[in-house]
């Protein structure tokens, strides 16, 4: 079972905002991307959480952007499990151009475990929260070896 999870990208024209370089709004899209297909390689895709009538929705996002990217460059969206509680999950993101493992950003989201239709909360089950390895925070600092421009 892996710690973290990389989704790989290659930034794309439409990607680009106004200014010239990724619109937050994409970096948004690639962290939910990289949480979902985690999710999946873990054994939890889409279908399973349908089958046990519950999803997870966002509470909260938090983001920092540390430097642009642009179009044409690599970059890996890395991904793990900070924590669960009873009803959520915090999920932690760094965001890193490949080419020179450059901090690009960094991100956290709270999720939370409802009951799907009904969208009530509901305790997250013993076998979802064995299926993904926590990292604490006083252990994230070892996780992945980045080079921040401050």
């Amino acid at each position: 079972m892996p710690v973290i999870f990389e989704l790989r990208h290659t930034v794309q024209p439409h990607e680009i905002d106004d200014q010239g370089h990724v619109s937050n709004i994409e970096y948004l899209r690639w962290l939910q991307d990289a949480a979902v297909e985690h999710s999946a390689a873990q054994g939890w895709p889409k279908e399973r959480y349908l089958a046990t009538g519950a999803v997870f929705v966002v509470r909260s996002h938090q983001i920092e952007y540390l430097q642009p990217a642009f179009v044409g460059e690599e970059v890996k969206v890395v991904t793990w499990v900070n924590g669960f509680g009873k009803f959520t999950t915090v999920r932690k993101y760094q965001v890193v151009r490949e080419r020179d493992n450059l901090l690009l950003s960094k991100a956290a989201t709270t999720w939370v475990f409802i009951s799907w239709p009904k969208r009530l909360p509901k305790r997250c089950p013993r076998e979802l929260i064995e299926a993904f390895v926590i990292v604490p925070e006083d252990q994230e600092a070892g996780l992945l070896p980045t080079r921040r421009e401050d």
